[in-house]
């Protein structure tokens, strides 16, 4: 477990800190720029809990995401050494959201059109929430290019971005409100 007793180290007052290992790395590093990515996003999913009538069900998969982002964050904190047995993210973890996109998919209505974020606080910062998830994937895949990074982390942050724009739309249909689509350009509705 976690116990710290001071929050402030000023060990990164010079744009340096360090990642799980001890390696002393530059703020720029995409990795950090990637599990801080992460954290964003959990904090967008605590704001989306924090919101009225955040239903059970909704609310017990966001609490156990919020916990595995932090898995995910160590483990894209924590280089791969063969050496070093170390938290990382599994198959499973993967499966767990797929089987949770199609349990919250199955009721409801096909995409017709691209959805608009809204109209109800939840599904917006959800959805919020989601494109947060994308650019921490989009990070984590440049960081890739130059370092080892364990690719389940990686492939859960996208199957992740998947479940939240599902909650979404759960969201909204759980409470009765329909969900706005894209209207093209060209002034042609699309039908809701």
């Amino acid at each position: 477990m976690v116990n710290l007793t001071r929050i402030y180290t000023r060990t990164g007052d010079k744009g340096i800190t360090r990642l799980t290992n001890n390696e002393p790395v530059p703020k720029s590093d995409l990795r950090l720029e990637a599990y801080g990515t992460v954290d964003e996003a959990n904090c967008a999913i605590g704001i989306a809990l924090s919101l009225d009538g955040v239903g059970s069900d909704i609310a017990d998969v966001l609490l156990a995401i919020q916990n595995d982002l932090f898995d995910v964050g160590a483990d894209l904190s924590t280089p791969i050494d063969p050496e070093v047995v170390a938290l990382r993210v599994e198959p499973a973890w993967i499966q767990r959201l797929e089987d949770w996109c199609d349990q919250f998919s199955a009721d409801l209505p096909n995409l017709r059109s691209f959805v608009l974020p809204g109209p109800t606080p939840l599904c917006a910062h959800l959805n919020l929430a989601r494109v947060i998830v994308r650019r921490a994937e989009r990070t984590a895949w440049k960081a890739a290019e130059e370092v080892e990074i364990n690719d389940s982390a990686i492939r859960y942050l996208n199957r992740l971005s998947d479940l939240l724009f599902i909650l979404g739309r759960y969201a909204n249909v759980s409470v009765g409100v329909e969900e706005r689509l894209w209207v093209p350009a060209q002034g042609k509705a699309v039908e809701g």
